[in-house]
């Protein structure tokens, strides 16, 4: 009888980002991904969200390591913050761990990495994990498919991937070495991405895009261009430098982390650019408009990155004028459309065209869509089948496509963040739960729980009242000693709040000398009754639930 393999998923399936799963094996625990994901607009001030890492905590000695499938932010981008709670095993490709080391190295926590370089094809083993490492094709280079042999059978987990037949560096999704694995050794359990389950036919090829960029560059001559694109998406950089170095252009790149893979990408040999044809941003001040080409960061309008801060006029080393040609090469992730949507409408204010993917074919997928993982599963054959990667909505899609292939509907399940499954000889069956919460990080003051959450929400939507109730023991009784004072901000102005503050002002008076009189002599009791009195007038007077701070002024008891 074999021993049982656990699988436990800790983000990404129900939203997109976070995605971060763990297999283990004979007592070990090995991490697929550890992502972060960018914050909703509902999110006020929250600049990251993380997995929720309780469960990894707890189990941290038994924490061999972490699979890095590849490059994106919303795999690697947490990294840095895990290893803040111990020490890791970082398993990629050198690009992967390149661009995984340039964010680990900015919160000083290198000295807790070891990194484990793999190669196309490769077989490795971890500890009691045995790997291997097929490549596939994505929206950035060398991204990997992941198969865990296991006492349990093969676990295939996908990574992001599409099946492009004519990527930019000629690197194919390996369905032939996948095809073997299934024939030779049958997949047990499928994991894969859902991102564009709900998307029909295939996407288009990544090179499809570097001819329509190379027409657009023909047909503005005589206008700057400014493209952005995904600082990790080389291939679209490499397409983006052809035809600016076609059309007589020099490149210059704007924006931290495409500077820094940039950088990387050409010492890697992955990125070519003529060194004649590549200047720093801060030398293009002599070259004429028509012979510049800037590649920049801030195509899903990240409110502080380059792109952004040209829209608003704040780019110190750029300002966009009438006649510039902007062109966002990419395609706004869902919750970043009215970021998006305010960018484009600050340049088009600065007089740019803007090109963008609702108007011109700029952007292709770097995600299978229904009928690419119709062909995977009809290669893999796997099982048992778990859908992973997306929102609900996908990975309910991606189920009916899996039976749609064959798979057997009771070998398909449906699971979210924080479940957790046992492989054992009798099929899988369903675990305990961990804990899978959102982790707010804002600025430096890092982790912040949902109720402050909901307190900037209650702020922003319905203000705050402040109430100063000033009250003392006076010959052994407690007395209202002035007028309470009400102070709002965001809730009503004008002379109908100058009346209104008046009303709330007396309706508190009465209610506290209500209070004291029947013996309250407590500073927590005296608030609690100043927090209903003002809440239930307020509520009453104008429909609305703003935050209230009581604040009791006197010796009191408590």
């Amino acid at each position: 009888m074999a021993a049982p393999v656990r699988v436990v998923f800790l983000g990404g399936l129900g939203e997109i980002g976070r995605n971060c799963a763990a297999i283990e094996v004979g007592g070990r625990i090995m991490l697929i991904d550890c992502g972060l994901m960018f914050p909703d607009s509902d999110m006020a001030g929250v600049d990251l969200v993380l997995p929720d890492f309780t469960w990894l905590r707890e189990n941290a000695h038994r924490v061999e390591g972490v699979v890095a499938t590849h490059g994106h932010e919303d795999h690697i981008g947490a990294l840095s913050f895990l290893l803040e709670e111990m020490p890791l095993q970082i398993i990629g490709s050198p690009l992967t761990i390149g661009l995984a080391r340039n964010r680990i190295d900015e919160r000083g926590m290198l000295d807790r990495a070891k990194f484990i370089e793999v190669s196309d094809n490769d077989r490795i083993k971890v500890g009691p994990f045995d790997m291997e490492f097929f490549p596939v094709t994505h929206s950035v280079p060398h991204g990997f498919a992941t198969a865990f042999h296991t006492p349990q059978g093969v676990i295939l987990h996908s990574g992001d991937f599409k099946l492009d037949m004519t990527p930019v560096d000629g690197r194919l999704t390996d369905l032939a070495g996948l095809g073997h694995l299934a024939k030779d050794d049958g997949i047990r359990l499928f994991l894969c991405d859902s991102t564009n389950a709900e998307e029909a036919g295939f996407s288009a090829s990544e090179t499809s895009i570097g001819q329509s960029i190379h027409d657009l560059f023909r047909a503005r001559v005589g206008q700057r261009i400014i493209v952005a694109c995904f600082a990790s998406h080389i291939h679209r950089v490499q397409q983006i430098a052809d035809a600016a170095v076609a059309c007589g252009r020099t490149v210059a790149t704007l924006g931290r982390s495409m500077n820094q893979n940039v950088a990387l990408a050409r010492q890697m040999g992955l990125l070519r650019i003529p060194d004649d044809r590549l200047v720093d941003i801060e030398d293009v001040t002599g070259i004429p408009d028509e012979n510049l080409c800037v590649i920049s960061t801030g195509s899903q309008g990240e409110p502080l990155s380059a792109l952004a801060r040209m829209a608003t006029g704040d780019n110190r080393w750029l300002e966009v004028t009438e006649g510039d040609c902007v062109i966002l090469s990419s395609h706004p992730i869902p919750g970043n459309e009215s970021s998006v949507s305010r960018v484009i409408d600050g340049l088009l204010r600065k007089g740019a065209e803007v090109v963008h993917s609702a108007n011109a074919n700029v952007h292709a997928t770097g995600h299978a869509k229904a009928e690419e993982l119709k062909v995977l599963h009809s290669i893999v054959q796997p099982d048992w089948f778990i859908p992973v990667h997306g929102e609900y909505r996908h990975l309910a899609q991606h189920a009916n496509l899996a039976r749609q292939m064959g798979t057997a509907e009771d070998h398909i399940l449906l699971c979210t963040d924080g479940d957790s499954i046992l492989l054992t000889d009798d099929g899988i069956r369903r675990g305990e739960s961990v804990p899978a919460e959102y982790i707010y990080i804002d600025g430096t003051v890092g982790a912040i729980d949902h109720s402050v959450l909901l307190e900037r929400r209650i702020l922003g939507e319905e203000g705050f009242i402040t109430v100063i109730v000033p009250v003392a023991i006076v010959k052994g009784k407690a007395e209202l000693l002035d007028e309470p004072a009400v102070i709002s901000r965001g809730w009503v102005d004008g002379p109908e709040g100058d009346q209104l503050r008046k009303e709330a002002r007396l309706a508190v008076r009465q209610a506290v000398e209500a209070s004291l009189a029947d013996g309250v002599r407590t500073r927590q009791e005296i608030e609690k009754t100043t927090r209903r009195a003002i809440g239930r007038f307020v509520n009453r007077q104008t429909g609305l639930r703003p935050m209230v701070v009581p604040v009791v002024l006197g010796a009191l008891e408590g």
